[in-house]
């Protein structure tokens, strides 16, 4: 049972971690170094559908309806025990992102603030990384080194449908949609850590950190929509480093509590800086650092079926340029041997407090949102030789 046990929690706790704060979504699985087996594969993905809707936009209702976008998160790790001493884990996520769909009635308010009224922004990253672990026997238990690199690319996106870069526009053409488009094909970053272990008591304390990465483009476009013009384009912009804290330990047969505390640095994200033809502009965040904290309770009810639940408090990091608050989480995760390998798979719900977005601090137009709700599940498949 405690094989099972200590397998699992990534099931409940991927659920729940999907919907953190700011830009957030997926995590390396670098939990599959601490797996039995020579070689060990697991791949899976989750399902996120966050339901944020404005309820009023420059001082009126709004009736757009939500627009966040619904999005997956895959996720692929192979570990590969190389000595006794000596295992790495090759991974693939997708670490941050964000999609916005806006309707009219978010537009107007844009345009009555002489601002972009974008119907759409969104970005996304994908990191592939590989992650060693050196071990060794210390008192009872073992102690791990872990560090590594890894590649995140970025590929922004938005549209506006009333154009308000006049100056860079001929008069005839000026009030006319377009997208900007920003590609960063590869920024490199690493992660360092370090872990203590007993089996003997499925106790695990570890300490992980993951470098800030700098994303700059020089390759970008602005194109309209109506006229086959297009200008050329570049942005630059970070995206933050974190430090996470992770401990789990057996309380009782078939019984095992976990808990994790996570700093994440968005205060970097002050803003997207990117230029059209000479003009400098900026998406503007100013957010503050964010901090993650979530405890759980894992049981193991036979040798082949185990399940979790947690909760997860997420502390919003907005300032008042959007509408980034507090979040609470509740998921529930379960693996079952299932064929050769193990089948896992989780399910989360999300509550988004209410929250403002002013002028005054950064935002293209006023806006209010009552508390809303996000929802999430996800599943995964692990075998091992």
């Amino acid at each position: 049972m405690k094989k099972t046990l200590l397998c699992l929690l990534s099931a409940g706790a991927f659920a729940s971690a999907a919907h953190a704060g700011g830009f957030s979504r997926g995590e390396a699985d670098t939990d599959i170094l601490y797996e039995d087996g020579t070689v060990v594969i697991r791949s899976g993905a989750t399902w996120v559908s966050p339901q944020r809707e404005f309820e009023t936009t420059g001082g009126v209702a709004n009736d757009d309806g939500v627009f966040s976008e619904d999005y997956w998160i895959p996720s692929i790790a192979m570990k590969v025990k190389l000595h006794d001493r000596l295992a790495c884990a090759f991974t693939y996520t997708q670490p941050f992102g964000a999609d916005s769909n806006y309707g009219p009635d978010a537009q107007v308010a844009a345009l009555l603030n002489g601002n972009n009224p974008y119907g759409y922004k969104g970005f996304d990253t994908n990191e592939y990384a590989a992650t060693c672990d050196v071990n060794f026997e210390a008192g009872r238990g073992v102690f791990h080194v872990l560090g590594g690199g890894f590649i995140q690319d970025f590929s922004y996106t938005a549209h506006n449908v009333s154009n308000s870069y006049n100056s860079l526009l001929p008069s005839a053409l000026r009030n006319r949609g377009g997208t900007l488009e920003l590609d960063d094909s590869g920024s490199y970053g690493y992660r360092l850590g370090a872990a203590y272990e007993i089996k003997e008591y499925a106790l695990r304390v570890q300490l992980m950190y993951r470098s800030q990465i700098d994303h700059e483009t020089d390759s970008g476009s602005y194109s309209l929509d109506a006229f086959p013009i297009e200008r050329e384009a570049s942005g630059y912009g970070s995206l933050p480093q974190s430090l996470k804290l992770s401990v789990q330990t057996g309380v009782a047969p078939g019984w095992l509590v976990y808990g994790s505390v996570k700093w994440t640095d968005w205060s970097v994200l002050d803003a997207l800086n990117y230029n059209i033809a000479g003009t400098n502009y900026q998406d503007v965040y100013n957010w503050r650092d964010g901090w993650t904290i979530q405890a759980g309770v894992a049981h193991a009810f036979t040798e082949k079926v185990a399940g979790t639940i947690n909760v997860t408090w997420d502390k919003g990091v907005g300032t008042g340029a959007d509408i980034m608050t507090d979040t609470w989480t509740v998921a529930a995760g379960a693996a079952i041997k299932a064929g050769p390998g193990e089948l896992r798979f989780g399910a989360g719900i999300s509550y988004m407090t209410e929250g403002s977005q002013s002028v005054a601090q950064g935002a293209t137009y006023n806006a209010t949102a009552d508390g809303d709700w996000a929802y999430a599940v996800s599943g995964s498949y692990r075998i091992s030789f």
